[in-house]
């Protein structure tokens, strides 16, 4: 099985793809106890700014987006009460239409698949800001959850998510190393998830391995009503 890329390979401008490796990623310097909603910590020890995204207003109540595809839909349900600042990020791009257009660049069958940050050109869309790390939230990376993809900085998430199609511990926090935060769950359509999990890959555009042959579009993601 497929297992992880340095530093978990859920990369966000990544070019070149190193090769698999089954250890676990490299420790990061800060620690997991951290609060979710601490600054980063600046070069010089000093507490930075927060991102510019913990400014955005958190939803108050359960909210669900239906995310439309190329190959059919599916349903997350987002958790704001225990992701307040990825969610308020991830609902900004929401609504702003950002994703619209932009593809599954990534798919490792029982990993994850990972999108949201490349048109179908295969081009970085935007300059979208940046997401305090919240992987201390005390949600893990099991089938299904939904996560922030971001590259070793680990206050560097922006738009591009991930779905797990299996249970990934390994992506979890500890106590030497920053996680990736999970901010939803798969409530509906799990089995599109699987689908595009199990699509043809290997070398395109950019990317050496593990992209799509067919893109997997995503049409776009929009705000449903939460059923009662």
């Amino acid at each position: 099985m497929k297992q992880l890329l340095p530093a978990l390979g859920l990369l966000l401008t990544m070019i070149v793809i190193p090769s698999h490796a089954d250890e676990p990623p490299a420790a990061q310097p800060a620690p997991v106890a951290q609060p979710k909603s601490a600054p980063a910590p600046s070069a010089d020890g000093k507490s930075a700014p927060a991102p510019a995204s913990a400014a955005v207003k958190t939803p108050s109540g359960p909210v669900q987006v239906q995310v439309v595809t190329s190959l059919g839909n599916f349903t997350i349900e987002l958790m704001p009460d225990r992701s307040p600042l990825t969610v308020a990020q991830f609902l900004k791009y929401v609504d702003q239409g950002h994703y619209s257009g932009t593809i599954f660049h990534r798919v490792i069958p029982n990993f994850v698949i990972q999108g949201g940050g490349f048109d179908t050109n295969f081009k970085i869309k935007g300059t979208p800001t940046k997401v305090v790390n919240e992987s201390g939230n005390g949600l893990t990376n099991v089938r299904g959850t939904v996560g922030l993809a971001r590259p070793p900085e680990p206050h560097a998430g922006d738009v591009q998510f991930y779905v797990n199609l299996f249970d990934n511990p390994a992506l979890d926090p500890n106590q030497t190393r920053w996680g990736y935060a999970v901010f939803g769950k798969i409530v509906q359509g799990m089995d599109v998830v699987d689908k595009i999990g199990n699509v043809p890959t290997g070398a395109k555009g950019p990317f050496k391995e593990d992209s799509p042959l067919t893109p997997v579009v995503i049409e776009r993601i929009e705000r449903v009503p939460v059923a009662p």
